[in-house]
């Protein structure tokens, strides 16, 4: 479905599910509702789900030839809720989703029933910052091949390379045959977005339940920042996946929805 915004954007979004609390899903920044597929079901079991693509995601709109930051999104969110009339969200967000979702936490944490942050630290590290140019370059390649090459691996753990070498392979020839000169500028905006991300000041001031779920092995957003995040948020809970790197909800998708469906559970 699609929501044609006041601004003359368009945000497109799915719901799932008949009965329950509202769950919004947001996406990381190379995501869209489509790398949900194998979430949605069991999430939607005892829950509304809502997935969208950011502009520049999926089929949602374009921003042609404009710089913007996160809080274009957060604005088309809460547009979002009010034309579905959703008064409160548990609010999942993972990554770059999670970063919108922090700083939908500063502007409208009265929407919130819980707040899900699922590898994402309150302040973009040089070390990430510096990722995130790398994948930059590759996306002027505008090769879906060479882009998986030089921007995966550090998404994904060196155990899930070891274990599932076969799948990232078929990933690549994905990646290869479904990424556009359209997909790699809107990631290019969205990457460029996040540079001078910072909620550091805002972490003390959260206070709806919050599950931290970090992953062992994740080098751009480390399961100690994390901890440590998660140790300044009153009534917050920390776990970490074991053996999982950036990408740990597709290495142990199992481990995740346990996590976020028992927290789920418990806040309803």
């Amino acid at each position: 479905m699609n929501l044609e915004l006041t601004n003359g954007g368009k945000i497109y979004y799915e719901t799932y599910g008949q009965q329950g609390p509202w769950v919004v899903f947001l996406n990381g920044i190379m995501m869209s509702t489509a790398s949900w597929e194998g979430f949605k079901e069991s999430i939607s079991k005892d829950n509304r789900l809502l997935l969208m693509d950011f502009r520049d995601q999926g089929n949602s709109s374009k921003i042609e030839n404009q710089d913007y930051t996160w809080k274009l999104h957060v604005n088309d969110l809460l547009e979002l809720l009010d034309h579905l009339k959703i008064d409160q969200i548990h609010m999942l967000g993972v990554s770059y989703g999670g970063q919108v979702a922090l700083e939908f936490t500063r502007e409208h944490q009265d929407r919130l029933a819980s707040l899900l942050l699922v590898n994402v630290t309150p302040k973009v590290s040089r070390f990430l910052q510096a990722i995130s140019d790398s994948w930059e370059l590759a996306a002027k390649l505008n090769s879906g091949s060479d882009f998986f090459t030089i921007a995966i691996p550090p998404i994904y753990s060196d155990v899930f390379y070891e274990e599932q070498y076969d799948w990232l392979q078929k990933r690549q020839d994905i990646f290869e045959k479904m990424l556009t000169k359209e997909w790699f500028e809107g990631f290019t905006r969205l990457s460029k977005s996040a540079k001078d991300f910072d909620c550091s000041d805002l972490i003390s001031k959260i206070k709806v339940p919050t599950l931290v779920l970090s992953a062992e092995k994740d080098i751009l957003t480390p399961a100690e920042k994390m901890n440590e995040m998660a140790s300044q948020i009153k009534d917050s809970v920390y776990l970490q996946i074991p053996n999982a790197g950036h990408a740990a909800f597709y290495e142990k998708q199992k481990a995740f929805l346990t996590a976020v469906k028992g927290f789920l559970s418990i806040n309803k």
